[in-house]
């Protein structure tokens, strides 16, 4: 039985090794690791609050430290010896601090390995727009993200620029030029960021997450002056994702916001994480909207609701929707009828 003794490198890198995706360390509490997307507890002591504390203060640097007693939160990473990357959040609860902390590999998914189909590796070939990848948090946007650009990094001679909160994988110089940026460190904001990212002549722009109108705004921008734009959501699949773009502008401004993204975005991809039915590990499922003229006619005349008609006969294009894709995991025996059915529900299967 692994002690903690105060050691939260020891039980990162504990949570590395038994393949977990998080870890939590809260007060009067064992650890908690989440394995293929359930909790489970490590078989460990209770940790004080005081214990807690003490490791939050060792994972924290000074500006980390200086944002967590201004605001009760910090979100940064951290590199445990050469395993991995995590992504951290140290937060003040009920009963003092707490950890939670997202495992990053090392090393760079690839597009296959992660499972997504043919059609995402193809609009890292699109010169200019916006591709949009959305999900629950958990979900994988993050690996996606990644390995897009990892195959530009790979194949094509382009400069690109990251704004993330925080960094997570690191990316290294392959055919591209790359520079990643953290919020709050190397930038203040996401907004900030982007319009800076305009002056550095940047090919290809990837946005952490687009969580507020000033920067799904100076997105839309950067994509609509010949840069292409990944970025993030929290929503669950592509007509909800072109709403929450449009509710984030005033009502005077929904009109103009239309037009312009009928015109820059290009794709919609929406994912899950499921357990797999046997040996362990996750399978992704996702749901992939092309903008086709059909598709951006219907976003300019605000009939997103029938959006999803034009994604169910648009299997030849790429296009398919996620009760689709459980579908045919279902049918393989990737996944059971447990894991599927509330998911084919949700789709209104």
């Amino acid at each position: 039985m692994l002690h903690i003794k105060r050691d939260i490198h020891q039980l990162l890198l504990k949570a590395f090794e038994l393949g977990a995706s998080d870890l939590h360390v809260s007060p009067g509490s064992p650890p908690m690791l989440r394995m293929d997307g359930a909790l489970a507890v490590m078989q460990e002591e209770e940790v004080s609050p005081e214990d807690v504390k003490l490791m939050a203060q060792d994972l924290m640097g000074p500006r980390e430290r200086e944002r967590f007693e201004q605001e009760g939160e910090v979100d940064f990473s951290t590199q445990i010896e050469s395993a991995c990357r995590f992504r951290l959040n140290v937060f003040r609860q009920q009963h003092g601090v707490a950890i939670a902390a997202r495992l990053i590999p090392a090393v760079v998914p690839d597009l296959a390995q992660l499972g997504l189909p043919p059609v995402i590796r193809s609009l890292t070939q699109k010169p200019h727009g916006l591709v949009l990848v959305t999900g629950p948090t958990g979900s994988g946007k993050s690996s996606t993200l990644a390995a897009l650009i990892d195959h530009i990094n790979h194949t094509q001679h382009k400069h690109i620029i990251t704004l993330e909160d925080p960094i997570e994988y690191i990316h290294n110089n392959m055919a591209s030029l790359i520079q990643q940026r953290e919020i709050g460190s190397d930038t203040t904001s996401f907004a900030q960021g982007l319009r800076a990212a305009l002056r550095q002549d940047p090919d290809v722009i990837l946005v952490g997450e687009l969580r507020d109108l000033e920067t799904i705004s100076a997105a839309v921008t950067a994509a609509e002056t010949g840069h292409l734009v990944l970025g993030t959501l929290h929503t669950t699949d592509a007509p909800q994702t072109i709403d929450r773009i449009i509710d984030a502008f005033p009502g005077h401004q929904q009109g103009q916001i239309r037009i312009q993204l009928a015109g820059v975005l290009n794709a919609i991809v929406s994912q899950r994480l499921l357990p797999r039915k046997a040996g362990g590990g996750r399978i992704c499922v996702t749901e992939v909207m092309i903008n086709t003229p059909a598709v951006a006619n219907l976003i300019r005349s605000e009939k997103n609701h029938q959006i999803r008609n034009l994604m169910l006969t648009g299997k030849s294009l790429g296009m398919h929707t996620m009760d689709m894709s459980i579908r045919e995991q279902l049918q393989t025996g990737v996944i059971d009828a447990k894991t599927a059915q509330p998911y084919l529900a949700e789709g209104g299967s």
